[in-house]
């Protein structure tokens, strides 16, 4: 009987025009724009790229040309070097097209018109070349035996600091957007849930009122629509995660896998919050549906799908709140796994998912089940 019910609940489901609008299309198109929206963000403005400058050779410097070549080539080049007249230099630094002018006219200067990060690296680059050149030319003339020990010792970048990273993940901050997209996803699972709901209440639905007078033990009836609508929803998940990770190819680090069992951990959450929504009252089916939308966009909306930054706000301010927000719950999972090495943070954030839906599920049961109809 469980399997009967389980095989009609899933094809039942399939047909339902909701899921695949919200479930699957909405997300992809959703994704598209996110994926346009903030293609290259990160890079033109958090990630360093190599600062366009023009040098004006009036003087041939033979070993500052070479120094320039040596840092303006490489996947790590400082500069990117053009070398052209200082009339046609002057007209590229007023149309921004460069952020400052060498000179080589016997002593090198620069010329900038803004001041900036760019502008400074450039004014420091060309500090400490006029001060290793003038101490080579004093060495040079007064210590000549002392010339390669300095060469030598200018050569070597001697630094007190070491460069460790703190995270080996991606660190684009626009990921986030992305995160929350696919919880949106989980979430909107409610919508399954909800249907399962309202199809056994007598009350709102021909097929409830006929399910009621069934032989069939409402607990199976209802374990078999959950059972079915989860399945559903896990499909939409994989669909959703491996659109985002190889169609949009959005970086998630190395544990890929994991990313697909904190989905489809998050769809039971978000399956099991609709089978409670749909449980209360005596609203209409639009009415619980409306509910059920809300509740799931708002859980988006404060875990940052709409704000960047929500996220942060509502930690500062409530951070109870994104400990039990159910978005927040789904994209700090997959925080956690791009972020950090260990899996303490993502196995806690998936235990109080799971908590949750059992919650959701048993707020549902008891509802459901108890529920009596003098006439149907």
């Amino acid at each position: 009987m469980f399997w009967h019910n389980f095989k009609y609940e899933l094809i039942s489901g399939l047909r339902v025009k909701d899921v695949i609008i919200w479930l699957i299309i909405f997300p992809i198109i959703l994704g598209g724009f996110f994926k346009i929206a903030f293609s290259s963000i990160y890079e033109k403005t958090t990630e360093f790229s190599a600062i366009p400058v023009a040098v004006t050779e009036t003087e041939k410097n033979e070993v500052f040309h070479k120094v320039m070549s040596q840092i303006s080539e490489g996947d790590d080049a400082l500069f990117k070097v053009t070398y052209a007249e200082k009339n046609e230099a002057v007209k590229m630094l007023d149309k921004k097209e460069v952020y400052g002018i060498i000179f080589t006219d016997g002593e090198i200067s620069l010329s900038v018109s803004d001041n900036g990060i760019e502008q400074t690296i450039i004014k420091t680059f060309v500090e400490q070349y006029i001060r290793q050149e003038k101490i080579i030319k004093d060495t040079a003339m007064n210590h000549p035996d002392k010339l390669n020990e300095v060469i030598l010792s200018l050569g070597n970048n001697v630094s007190a600091n070491k460069n460790i990273p703190l995270t080996n993940g991606n660190t684009d901050y626009c990921i986030a957007y992305f995160y929350n997209l696919i919880a949106m996803v989980a979430l909107f699972g409610s919508i399954t849930g909800l249907h399962i709901s309202i199809s056994n209440q007598g009350n709102l639905s021909s097929l409830g009122a006929r399910k009621c007078c069934s032989p069939t033990p409402k607990s199976i009836s209802l374990l078999a629509g959950l059972m079915g609508s989860y399945i559903l929803q896990i499909i939409c998940i994989i669909i959703s995660i491996t659109y985002v990770a190889f169609v949009l190819r959005i970086d998630f680090g190395n544990r890929l896998p994991l990313v697909y069992i904190s989905g489809i951990i998050g769809s039971l959450m978000g399956v099991s919050l609709g089978f409670a929504v749909g449980s209360f009252g005596r609203m209409s089916t639009k009415a619980k549906e409306g509910v059920a939308m809300s509740v799931s966009m708002l859980s988006c909306f404060f875990s940052g799908l709409m704000a960047g930054n929500m996220k942060a706000i509502i930690a500062e301010k409530a951070p109870w709140f994104n400990e039990i927000n159910p978005a927040s719950l789904i994209s700090d999972a997959f925080y956690c796994l791009n972020i950090y090495d260990d899996y303490d943070r993502y196995i806690q954030k998936n235990i109080t998912m799971i908590i949750l839906a059992v919650i959701f599920v048993v707020i549902g049961f008891m509802l459901t089940r108890r529920r009596k109809y003098a006439s149907l």
